[in-house]
Order: structure tokens, then C-alpha cells, then sequence
């Protein structure tokens, strides 16, 4: 509404300043140049000498042309300076109640980088109700998480003091999508330093980045390019395949879910066998497989196989049957 007021309060302005123009031209008989001259001096009260003769009509003509102008410039700052001023509060503001929302944030991901790839990360951690902050120092893409509501930093992520502000501390993840192979690498160093059991993933561009970034410290790397033509690949080869996995991963239509479930050691399921512990009857969802002592993976696991503390199960369900499951793997039985 303000910036209406401003515009119409603008274009009164004009009307009046080449309407008292004309009048000036008519009053004294003088070209239009001079009679917007007489106008511009007048409404600012410069004090330059006058272009012709002042006769009675043109004094009367100045006065009250003068106390109308000077009431509406008056009023024209005013509603100016309160935009500006409610604008610059509410974004402060804005600032603030974000910063406040940040320094609460506890076993969060921070993404550093908003862009096309960071994106779809953003998109993909709102649909499961995942805590996140976003940096980025690029004002556009700022503009784009206001309008998805994300808690955002507006800066450089290779600070060190930003990541910090993020809550690199508390945080559980950092996923660095920035532009350049150099900033990632520079990020994940950092972050490695600042916290060194947080769990980092890095996208590269350059092959020759990846092992740059493992020795830095990312725990995954990943290439979109390389990630694209595996996907381009497997929907040639096997489609409807492919369209499964991915209405698993980016689900709208269906109600399944892809997650890993960690047991825990206070769990009731520790010491049991797959077909004693009842998952399937008990949460409703499948265990495809159990990833055991880091990076050794026993898919399809038989019903006598012994579930164990740390082990982390992938399963696929609802997000219902999943959370079943998860308070499954921390409680007793």
C-alpha cells in the first residue's frame, strides 16, 4: 500500500509542476523553459531572480502554488522515510527471529550453496521434515528461499565465523554444493576442523577434486554429471525400474519412503534374530538390508540372521511404519 501511496504522491508531484509550468508560461508570457524554471526555483526556494516581471496575478500565483507544494513535498519525505524505516525494521527484524531460530537448531544440515543442485537438496530435506540452514551469498538465490520459508544465513560459507553462526557445532551433516571444486574443498576442511564427527557430503565437478575433498575430510562425494548418466542409462535400460526407485526417493503419488535405521544398544531388537524380532509384523515395512561394521552391507537378510547393536537397517515404507521402527531400535522390549 505504501508503495502505491508513493507512486500516486509521485505523480501528483509531476501533475503539479508542469501544470504551475504552464501557468507561469500563460502569467508571464514567458517560453515553457522558463516557466518550468520559475517552477523548480519556486518549490525549492533556491532564491534565483525571477525570469520576468512579477505582476500581482503571478505573486498570488507563486503564494499559493508555493504553500501546496511545500505541503506535499512535506508529505511525500515523510511517507518515504516511514517506508524506508518499516522496511529496514522489518528486516531486521526478520534477521533477528532467523538468528534466534538458527542458535536453537541442534543435529541439523547445513547446505552451503542455494543453487541448482542445493536446490533440490533444500526440496528434498522439507518434504521429510528435516532440520536445515541454508548459506549463500548470492542475493537471488536468497530471494528464492524466502519464498520456500527456509532458515537461511546470507553470507560467504567459506567463513569460518558463518559456519559457526550456522551451528556447525551442533550440527549432525554439512552438504557443500558451491560453484567451485576450490570452495568445497576449502568448506569441508574448515568444517572438519571445527567439528570433527560431523558427516560431510561434496559435490565435485572435477574428477580430480574428489580425492582432494576425501582427503579434506568429506565422508561422500558425489558428481552430478556422473549421477545424471547413470540415471539416463538405467531409464533406458530399465524403466519402469528406475521410476519405482525414483517415486521411492521423490515421492508424490505413493506413500513410500527409503530410510536407514540404526539399532541402538539399549534396543530390544540387539541379540534377536530377524524372525524373532517381528519388524515386518510388529512396523509393516521390508528390511532390504543391514549395514554392519561401516561398510560391509548383507542384503536380503535371511530370517536367522542376528540383528546387533549399530547395525543400520534399510528398510522401505510409509513414514508411519518407519518411525515404528525407529522406536523400535531405541527401545526395550
Amino acid at each position: 500500500m505504501k508503495v502505491k501511496k508513493i507512486v500516486l504522491w509521485g505523480l501528483f508531484m509531476i501533475t503539479l509542476i508542469f501544470g504551475a509550468a504552464i501557468g507561469y508560461t500563460l502569467i508571464l508570457d514567458v517560453p515553457f523553459v522558463d516557466g518550468l524554471y520559475m517552477t523548480i526555483i519556486t518549490i525549492s526556494t533556491v532564491g534565483y531572480g525571477e525570469v520576468a516581471l512579477m505582476t500581482p496575478l503571478a505573486k498570488w500565483f507563486s503564494i499559493i502554488f508555493i504553500i501546496i507544494s511545500v505541503g506535499m513535498v512535506g508529505y511525500l519525505v515523510k511517507v518515504i522515510f516511514d517506508f524506508i524505516g518499516e522496511n529496514n525494521f522489518n528486516q531486521a527484524w526478520r534477521r533477528k527471529k532467523m538468528i534466534q531460530k538458527i542458535e536453537k537448531l541442534k543435529d541439523h544440515i547445513i547446505i552451503c550453496g542455494g543453487g541448482e543442485t542445493g536446490i533440490n537438496v533444500i526440496k528434498q530435506l522439507m518434504k521429510r521434515d528435516v532440520k536445515f540452514v541454508v548459506i549463500d551469498n548470492d542475493p537471488k538465490i536468497i530471494e528464492s528461499l524466502v519464498e520456500l520459508e527456509c532458515l537461511y544465513i546470507f553470507d560467504d560459507a567459506t567463513k569460518e565465523e558463518v559456519l559457526l553462526q550456522a551451528g556447525l557445532t551442533e550440527a549432525k551433516g554439512i552438504i557443500t554444493t558451491l560453484s567451485t571444486d576450490a570452495d568445497n574443498v576449502f568448506v569441508v576442511l574448515t568444517a572438519k576442523q571445527l567439528n570433527s564427527n560431523i558427516h560431510i557430503i561434496s559435490r565435485f565437478h572435477e574428477k580430480s577434486s574428489e580425492k582432494k575433498l576425501i582427503h579434506a575430510g568429506a565422508n561422500q562425494t558425489v558428481s552430478p554429471d556422473e549421477i545424471g548418466g547413470k540415471k539416463m542409462a538405467a531409464l533406458m535400460i530399465s524403466p519402469h525400474v528406475q521410476y519405482f526407485v525414483d517415486n521411492i526417493i521423490d515421492t508424490k503419488d505413493m506413500s513410500i519412503d527409503m530410510e536407514e535405521v540404526l539399532i541402538k544398544e539399549s534396543s530390544g531388537l540387539v541379540d534377536k534374530k530377524l524372525r524373532d524380532a517381528k519388524i515386518s509384523e510388529k512396523a509393516g515395512l521390508i528390511v532390504l538390508a543391514i549395514r554392519r561394521d561401516g561398510d560391509v552391507f548383507i542384503f536380503n537378510p535371511k530370517a536367522d540372521e542376528v540383528l546387533r547393536a549399530n547395525d543400520n537397517m534399510i528398510v522401505v515404507g510409509s513414514s508411519e511404519q518407519i518411525d515404528k521402527l525407529k522406536k523400535m531400535s531405541l527401545d526395550m522390549d
